[in-house]
C-alpha cells in the first residue's frame, strides 16, 4: 500500500506544486471535527447497533466495508461504510455490464449507477437515507477525513479532476460537503469538481456549519441519493 500511495503522490505532484500541503482550516477545523465526531459517535451509538444487526441478519456477511480512497496529499485510506452490497458484488457488476452497455457508460461518466444491481434491500434503504456513511465518523476521529470536505474519491476519479485535483488534495475528504447539499448525484461530475474547488478556495468555519445545517434536510429528503 505504501508503494501505491507513493505512486499517487508522484502522479499528481504537478497538481500539488510538488509539496505537501497542511490541511485547510488547520487546528481550528481539526478541533471542530474531533468534538463533533466524538459527540456523534456517542449520540448515535444505538443507531449504529441497530443498523449493524440489520446488515448482519440480512445475509450473514460482514457489517462494515472499507474501500480504498485517496485522501489529503494523495495518501490512501480505507473509507468505512456499513455494507450495502452483495458479497459477490464484483461478479454481479461485471455480468450486469456485459448485458447493459448503457450502464457501463453511466458508470464511466459518473462512477455511480442509479440502479445498482449489487445493492441489497437493506442497503438500498441505508443508501437512500445516507445511513451507510455513518461509520466514517471513525475515519474523522482517525484524522483521515473531516466532517465537511470533498467526498473521498478513488484514483480513477481523481484523474477526472484534471488541474483541480490540486484543490482536492489540499483537504481532508468529508462526510458531507458542498456537493452533497447542492444536488449530489443529480449534478454532473464537472459541477462536483467545481463545488469542491470553491469549497477549498473559500473555506471558513461558518461555511462548514452552514453545510452541516443544510445536510439535515438534504438527507431527510434524499436529494440526489442513490
Amino acid at each position: 500500500m505504501k508503494n501505491a500511495a507513493r505512486s499517487v503522490n508522484l502522479a499528481f505532484s504537478d497538481k500539488m506544486d510538488a509539496r505537501r500541503h497542511p490541511p485547510i482550516g488547520g487546528a481550528l477545523k481539526r478541533g471542530f471535527d474531533i468534538v463533533g465526531a466524538a459527540a456523534g459517535l456517542v449520540l448515535l451509538s444505538p443507531l449504529f447497533l441497530m443498523i449493524a444487526l440489520l446488515v448482519k441478519c440480512s445475509d450473514g456477511g460482514s457489517v462494515f466495508y472499507g474501500h480504498r480512497r485517496v485522501g489529503r496529499n494523495g495518501e490512501f485510506f480505507h473509507c468505512l461504510k456499513f455494507r450495502t452490497m452483495m458479497r459477490n458484488g464484483d461478479q454481479v457488476l461485471a455480468a450486469y455490464f456485459s448485458r447493459n452497455p448503457e450502464a457501463r457508460a453511466e458508470w464511466a461518466a459518473t462512477r455511480k449507477l442509479q440502479n445498482d444491481p449489487r445493492v441489497t434491500r437493506v442497503g438500498a434503504v441505508l443508501r437512500k437515507l445516507s445511513l451507510d456513511e455513518l461509520p466514517q465518523i471513525i475515519n474523522i476521529l482517525r484524522g483521515e477525513m473531516s466532517i465537511v470536505g470533498p467526498r473521498p474519491v478513488v484514483v480513477d476519479e481523481l484523474e477526472m479532476y484534471g488541474g483541480a485535483a490540486h484543490y482536492y488534495l489540499k483537504s481532508r475528504p468529508g462526510l458531507t460537503g458542498l456537493w452533497q447539499v447542492s444536488g449530489r448525484n443529480d449534478v454532473s461530475y464537472e459541477a462536483r469538481v467545481a463545488f469542491d474547488r470553491h469549497y477549498v478556495e473559500n473555506w471558513s468555519l461558518a461555511a462548514d456549519v452552514l453545510i452541516i445545517l443544510k445536510t439535515i434536510p438534504a438527507v431527510c429528503l434524499s436529494r440526489g441519493s442513490y
